[in-house]
């Protein structure tokens, strides 16, 4: 196969999160093209030729999926890049989701406990929280506010009957658009942002809307080029908070904001804020509880399917009574709050400072006296912290736990853990730490918070079912006297897991995984808790592909 040639083929599976795998039969070859779906058969554009995959862009769907049968909803939809499965009807795609993280999951653990999706008691109009992008559609066109066209890093489609927020938040997007696209400043039209350039003035629209209390946030996010902090830029934002005003809407604004951001980097964030109108925060409930929300705090987008998660990960951690419990990764101290009740302590981690001090604000308004948050990252707190837990609840960010972190957490010894993924690949890396450790999933389940798009959460219940020894005894060994085996000198796990991850575009293999390898090789271990308690003792199995990159490595460090 030849770099920007163009195949034909079909999509027999889907990886996490969007990774087709398409066999080319003309090739006898299969290559990994992101944005399918199993069935289709399409036609892409060669654009990585590596040993194990080849990677090509996707160009025309030539057929679809059987499983194709519904029509999107959304205009947008073959644009937009925010949803992917809007042509599937809404038990498919939860099935798909399911499959994919199922598959993830078993090639860490066989057989791991995971065989419901959990729905989204809304499926449609249920994000609080979006953030759209100023910029144009083609080069040169007409001023945009919307989301990225799919597989564009520059394009921007305009969205006003986006399906995934409700109307009061679609009426702010439209009229923002409209109300910049023909505003004057110094005489001359307002420009976007531009990346690459790091000129022009309009950059974000960030909307949060509170879906019991109907309570809006509005933040509007611009450089300080252009004269938009001159008096004529401050008279210009008071009509765009003026116009945003005269809206009819069924929910009410608590707040509208002007953000001043001049990073270089794509992000939404604020130098300095001016409030237009209202305050900086608005509230939002959740299981019966209150919560104060920032402009930045962490809160989850899909209020009703927070309230299934949470309500799944409080069945999961069992009686608190009397108990003292960490939640890690805390945000503005939902799920501490939620557990609070019902807890003799609560102490809440989060390296967000403002997340932290919404969250003790928060636990103020709900009358919690037990709850403590503390600011700082996870793994550097928990060293300050001088009393063991109970119970700890895990609900890391995206790219999981810090593998130093997830040591200090495993080291408490506790029985069980609660772990709560947004990312499934962080998931099955952090799950195989766990297994070194002797814990194994008895409970999960999958809770779609985001209906239509790729995103899954997942929520664990990790046990220890095979302990590690609690006696040691103190034995003075002469070093000198040791003969090891020739294969025991050649090469330490940490050689072995550097030469895998070097050899295999950072493969990651765990102790457990070189240990069983090495025994399948006739390679001589000592006793560790690697090893099982008992002869039908339940151990997950290294995958085929890792056993052949371990084989390797051992081959390489002249073991076998």
């Amino acid at each position: 196969m030849k770099k920007n040639e163009f195949y034909e083929g079909m999509v027999t599976s889907l990886k996490f999160p969007n990774k087709g795998i398409v066999y080319v039969e003309d090739e006898d070859a299969y290559v990994q093209v992101k944005n399918t779906l199993p069935g289709q058969r399409v036609r892409f554009q060669l654009k990585k030729v590596k040993k194990k995959r080849p990677e090509g862009n996707l160009t025309e769907v030539l057929v679809p999926s059987e499983i194709e049968k519904a029509v999107p909803p959304c205009p947008h939809f073959s644009e937009c890049g925010g949803c992917a499965y809007q042509t599937l009807p809404y038990e498919e795609q939860k099935k798909l989701k399911l499959n994919q993280v199922k598959a993830l999951l078993d090639a860490v653990y066989p057989d791991f406990p995971l065989d419901e999706c959990v729905e989204s008691p809304r499926i449609w109009e249920y994000r609080n929280k979006m953030e759209f992008s100023f910029g144009d559609e083609v080069k040169d066109g007409p001023l945009t506010l919307g989301l990225h066209k799919r597989g564009s890093f520059y394009d921007i489609v305009s969205v006003p009957d986006c399906q995934i927020i409700d109307e009061d938040l679609r009426k702010v997007l439209k009229t923002t658009q409209d109300f910049f696209r023909n505003a004057k400043l110094g005489g001359k039209s307002i420009d976007f942002y531009h990346k690459m350039r790091h000129e022009g003035v309009l950059r974000h629209l960030l909307v949060r809307k509170g879906l019991k209390t109907g309570e809006m946030l509005i933040c509007l996010v611009t450089s300080s080029q252009g004269g938009i902090d001159s008096t004529e830029g401050k008279q210009l934002l008071e009509k765009y908070k003026d116009t945003l005003l005269a809206l009819e809407t069924t929910g009410t604004f608590a707040g509208i904001l002007h953000m001043t951001n001049d990073s270089l980097s794509d992000v939404v964030k604020a130098d300095a804020v001016d409030i237009l109108y209202g305050k900086d925060y608005f509230y939002d409930e959740l299981l019966g509880l209150r919560f104060r929300i920032t402009p930045f705090s962490f809160f989850q987008t899909n209020s009703a399917g927070a309230e299934k998660l949470y309500s799944l990960a409080r069945e999961y951690i069992g009686d608190l009574t009397g108990k003292k419990v960490y939640d890690l990764y805390s945000g503005t101290g939902t799920i501490a709050q939620v557990l609070a009740p019902v807890a003799k302590e609560v102490t809440g981690v989060e390296i967000v400072e403002e997340a932290v001090y919404a969250a003790a604000e928060n636990a103020k308004e709900n009358q919690l006296d037990n709850c403590t948050f503390l600011a700082g990252d996870v793994l550097t707190v928990l060293d300050e912290l001088t009393e063991a837990p109970d119970a700890i609840v895990l609900d890391p960010p995206r790219e999981g736990i810090h593998p130093k972190a997830i040591r200090k957490i495993l080291d408490y010894g506790l029985s069980s853990f609660v772990y709560i993924s947004c990312k499934p690949t962080s998931l099955a890396r952090d799950l195989e730490v766990f297994l070194e450790y002797g814990y194994q999933p008895v409970r999960a389940k999958c809770v779609d918070m985001f209906p239509w798009t790729r995103g899954i959460e997942t929520v664990v219940l990790l046990s220890q079912l095979r302990q590690k020894p609690d006696d040691y005894i103190d034995v003075d060994i002469d070093v000198a006297e040791l003969e090891g085996t020739s294969a025991e000198t050649k090469a330490t796990y940490e050689k072995i897991k550097k030469y895998v991850a070097e050899h295999n575009d950072g493969m990651k293999v765990s102790n457990l995984y070189i240990a069983q390898v090495k025994r399948k090789c006739g390679i001589e271990l000592a006793e560790n808790f690697n090893l099982p308690k008992s002869e039908d003792a339940r151990q997950p199995r290294c995958p085929k592909e890792k056993e052949e990159a371990i084989v390797e490595a051992l081959k390489a460090f002249q073991m076998i």
